[in-house]
């Protein structure tokens, strides 16, 4: 069964495959579709993102499953940024290095004593009928003092999760295809598509 995932994220789209593709879904970025462009993500949570982008692929790609997703970094001293600015952190076009520099010197400054910090994900998913499944992940951890490793993408250099010594860059693929926030929320969108026998 096809899905279609809508995000230009090679990352992310990596991450989708790696746990959708053993279960025999065929998964497609919308990378694939020239005529498709991002919608503006101008929801005030994760939530309403991910279903900006879900709705927005769904009008293009109407009678297949579709899912978005938007994620990001909430950080506890900073008040919870840079939340559902994460990808943005830095600027409308930063890149994640930019975005990372940015959230060290931030969490520097402000709160060098409080580094607790978790990454939240809202997946949206839409049935080929327009039927919508919602579903939530976290992982908690901790900010790292500098930036380590080089396997992941977005602030997993300097996430270090609750429990572990190392950070999402040095872990890998196949800890976060078990453990993060993405895969969580994934996990609980299988059981449901398990349950509709699909």
């Amino acid at each position: 069964m096809d899905i279609w995932v809508a995000t230009s994220n090679t990352g992310k789209l990596k991450e989708f495959n790696s746990l959708l593709g053993p279960l025999g879904y065929t998964v497609h970025g919308q990378k694939e579709l020239s005529y498709f462009s991002s919608p503006e993500e101008s929801g005030e949570t994760f939530i309403a993102n991910a279903r900006i982008k879900a709705n927005a692929l769904k009008k293009v790609k109407p009678g297949t499953w579709v899912i978005a997703d938007d994620s990001g970094l909430e950080v506890e001293g900073l008040n919870n940024l840079p939340g559902v600015h994460s990808a943005r952190y830095a600027g409308p076009h930063a890149r994640d290095a930019e975005n990372t520099a940015k959230l060290l010197k931030m969490v520097g400054l402000r709160t060098a004593n409080n580094r607790s910090a978790q990454f939240r994900c809202a997946l949206v998913a839409y049935s080929p009928e327009g039927h919508e499944i919602v579903c939530e992940g976290l992982l908690k951890g901790e900010i790292a003092r500098g930036m380590k490793g080089s396997d992941g993408f977005g602030y997993d250099n300097v996430f270090i999760p609750e429990g572990e010594s190392k950070t999402l860059a040095e872990l890998g693929l196949l800890f976060k295809n078990k453990h993060s926030h993405r895969a969580v929320a994934l996990k609980q969108l299988i059981l449901h598509l398990s349950e509709l026998r699909i």
